[in-house]
C-alpha cells in the first residue's frame, strides 16, 4: 500500500427535497383541501476519525463525495424520506483545510471524533402548511433548501509521541527496526526512507508510538532532497530524537544542518524538546566517541547518548531518557498505536498523486 499524506477532494452535501401541491380528491367528499406534504432533508457530510488508518491512499482513487438529496413530499400529508448522511472515515491525525489552504476547517485527534462538515438542506415546505382560513387553496411550496459543496484539502499529519530526525544515511532506519516492531527498509545509501514510519517500542513496562521521516539536508526547507514536507509528521511529538552519525565528516555541522531545518520549517518544531544520539560507535573507538560528543555538547547539545543501532549498545539510556518527557500509560491507553509496515513506493510515484 502506498503512503499518502495529501489528498484534495470535493464533498456536496444533499438538497432538501421538494414539497408537494396536492389536493385531497375522495368520492363523497367535497372541498377535500390542500394535502401536499413536506420534502425530506438532505444528508450531512460527516467526518470521522477511526482508528488502524495512517494513510490517504484511499482518496487518491475517490475524489468526489455526493450526499443523496431529500425525496420530495407526496399527497395526503406524506412528507419525504430524509437522506442517510455521507459518513467519510479518515485516519486520526487528519487535518481538513480550505481549497487555498490557508484555513483549518476540522482537525481530528481522537478516535471517534466526528464532525459535520456540510448539512444537508432542508426540505421544502408543501401547499398544506399553506392553508389559512383565508386561503385555503394555496398552490405555493417551497423547492428545497440547496446543497452545499466545496473542495477540501485533507492532509495527515501521523500521531507519535517521539519524532527521528536527521541527515540522510543517519542509522534511522536500523534504530526504528532495533527499538520497535517496525521493518523499514535498510540500505547503505541516502534516502532508502522515502515516506514516515511508525513503530511500537516497548520499554520499562510502557509503550509509545516513534515516527521515523526521510532524511533532511540541508537546503530542504527550499526543496532539497524530499524537502520538508514530511516534518508535519513530528509536529504532534512529545520529544524528538536527533541520530547523528558518527562516521560522518562533521557531527557538529550536521546538528547544525539539522538544527537550521526545523527552524526555517517552524511550527514549534525549534521548541521541542530534543536529545542527541550519536549512532554507530560500533565503527569507532571509546576516545573518538568521547571526543565527538564533546564537540556535540560544544556545539549546543545539553545531552548526549552515545548509541549503536545495530548493536543496541546504549539504546537503553536513551528510550529512559525519552519516557521522561511521555504520559505513564499502557499500549491499551494509547489513542494512536498504528502499525506501519507498509512497502515502500515502486516507480515514478508522486505523494501528491
Amino acid at each position: 500500500m502506498h503512503f499518502l499524506d495529501q489528498a484534495k477532494i470535493y464533498l456536496r452535501s444533499g438538497a432538501g427535497g421538494p414539497g408537494a401541491v396536492s389536493f385531497r380528491r375522495e368520492k363523497y367528499i367535497e372541498y377535500g383541501g390542500p394535502d401536499g406534504g413536506n420534502g425530506g432533508r438532505g444528508g450531512d457530510v460527516v467526518l470521522v476519525a477511526v482508528p488502524g488508518l495512517n494513510t490517504l491512499i484511499d482518496f487518491r482513487y475517490t475524489q468526489h463525495f455526493k450526499a443523496a438529496r431529500g425525496s420530495h413530499g407526496m399527497g395526503k400529508n406524506r412528507t419525504g424520506a430524509s437522506a442517510p448522511d455521507l459518513v467519510i472515515e479518515v485516519p486520526v491525525g487528519t487535518q481538513v483545510l480550505d481549497e487555498e489552504r490557508e484555513e483549518v476547517l476540522a482537525d481530528f485527534t481522537e478516535v471517534g471524533q466526528r464532525i459535520v462538515l456540510l448539512e444537508g438542506g432542508m426540505g421544502g415546505r408543501g401547499n398544506a402548511s399553506y392553508a389559512t382560513s383565508t386561503n385555503r387553496a394555496p398552490r405555493q411550496h417551497q423547492p428545497g433548501i440547496p446543497a452545499q459543496e466545496m473542495w477540501v484539502w485533507l492532509r495527515l499529519k501521523l500521531l507519535a509521541d517521539v519524532g527521528l530526525v536527521g541527515l540522510p544515511n543517519a542509522g534511522k532506519s536500523t534504530f526504528i527496526n532495533q527499538v520497535s516492531n517496525a521493518r523499514a527498509k535498510v540500505g547503505d545509501y541516502a534516502f532508502t526512507t522515502l515516506v514516515p514510519k511508525l513503530g511500537v517500542v516497548r520499554h520499562r513496562d510502557r509503550e509509545f508510538v516513534l515516527a521515523d521521516i526521510p532524511g533532511l539536508i540541508e537546503g530542504a526547507a527550499d526543496g532539497a532532497g524530499i524537502g520538508d514536507r514530511f516534518l508535519g509528521h513530528i509536529e504532534r511529538c512529545r520529544v524528538l530524537i536527533h541520530l547523528i552519525d558518527i562516521s560522518g565528516t562533521d557531527p557538529a555541522e550536521g546538528l547544525r544542518i539539522v538544527e537550521r531545518e526545523l527552524e526555517a520549517y517552524g511550527e514549534g518544531l525549534e521548541d521541542k524538546p530534543r536529545l542527541i544520539a550519536l549512532n554507530k560507535i560500533d565503527l569507532a573507538d571509546a576516545e573518538l566517541a568521547e571526543g565527538f560528543a564533546q564537540e556535540l555538547r560544544d556545539a549546543g547539545a545539553d545531552r548526549v547518548f552515545p548509541i549503536s543501532g545495530a548493536t543496541g549498545a546504549g539504546i537503553d539510556r536513551l528510550l529512559d531518557a525519552a519516557l521522561d518527557y511521555l504520559p505513564a500509560r499502557t499500549a491499551t491507553e494509547n489513542p494512536h498505536i498504528v502499525n506501519s509496515d507498509d512497502d515502500e513506493p515502486e516507480g515514478e510515484w508522486s505523494p501528491l498523486g
